[in-house]
């Protein structure tokens, strides 16, 4: 039998002040030009806010938050609770991509916790058969709200919520896991959509963005990109964000 050991006392532990990173855009829809989304669904999770603060020092202009309830897409990410607790330590704009079945449900939350805009899919079965009525209801929680839809759904499912939507969101991957591989086709629905916007209104694409793929879309009408593995992954941070820069100006 070994010999039981005393323990040190426990050291207290003091907390920290509350720092808002100031890196980052505070308000993107009073700006023109082109704008860098880091997507933290590829950040590393055991240092969410480290990493997310490393990429907007790197050139992000603000976060994009992707959240997936395993119905609605194949996977499971996280909800209103994780990224409040971002909100503590960033002031930027939070971009939060809403795929789940109930958007108008948990928007609220969303909002508490400190989402700047709300985007909900045209496909959720709360909001399916009335999308207008979702974008009027999630726009009175005082936010933006943007709108989205599957690389298999057809473009014209999001007609009749435009002028109730601050921007629209086009998936170029099958939306639910990072990492895929874009979809070229998707550059019609770009083109189709940039054409009924509104100038007060913002074009988002996200799915397979990197130094490659953002000249085509951005030559097809798109003003936000969300960039997550070719971003957090790639090791000069800065390097890539200044090369999607140097090439979104070209």
């Amino acid at each position: 039998m070994c010999e039981s050991q005393s323990l040190p006392p426990r050291r207290a532990i003091a907390k920290s002040p509350v720092i808002l990173q100031t890196a980052g855009m505070t308000d993107p829809f009073s700006q023109a030009q082109a704008q860098i989304l880091p997507s933290i669904l590829s950040a590393d999770f055991a240092r969410l806010k480290d990493d997310c603060a490393d990429v907007l020092r790197a050139g992000g202009d603000f976060l994009h938050i992707d959240v997936m309830d395993g119905h609605l897409v194949p996977n499971i990410s996280f909800g209103a609770p994780v990224f409040a607790k971002l909100r503590k330590h960033f002031d930027c704009f939070f971009d939060a991509h809403l795929m789940i079945d109930e958007p108008v449900r948990y928007a609220p939350d969303m909002v508490k916790a400190g989402a700047n805009n709300v985007t909900f899919h045209v496909e959720a079965p709360e909001v399916k058969s009335d999308v207008a009525g979702a974008a009027k209801a999630i726009a009175k929680l005082g936010c933006k709200v943007g709108i989205t839809l599957k690389p298999g759904t057809p473009i014209e499912s999001v007609f009749p919520a435009l002028e109730f939507v601050d921007l629209v969101l086009i998936m170029s991957v099958e939306p639910g896991f990072g990492g895929q591989k874009f979809m070229p086709a998707m550059l019609d629905k770009v083109r189709t959509i940039k054409a009924r916007l509104k100038p007060h209104q913002r074009l988002e694409i996200d799915g397979g963005i990197n130094a490659e793929t953002i000249a085509p879309a951005r030559e097809a009408g798109v003003d936000w990109f969300v960039v997550g593995s070719a971003l957090f992954e790639h090791p000069d941070r800065v390097g890539i964000v200044a090369e999607m820069r140097r090439i979104l100006r070209t």
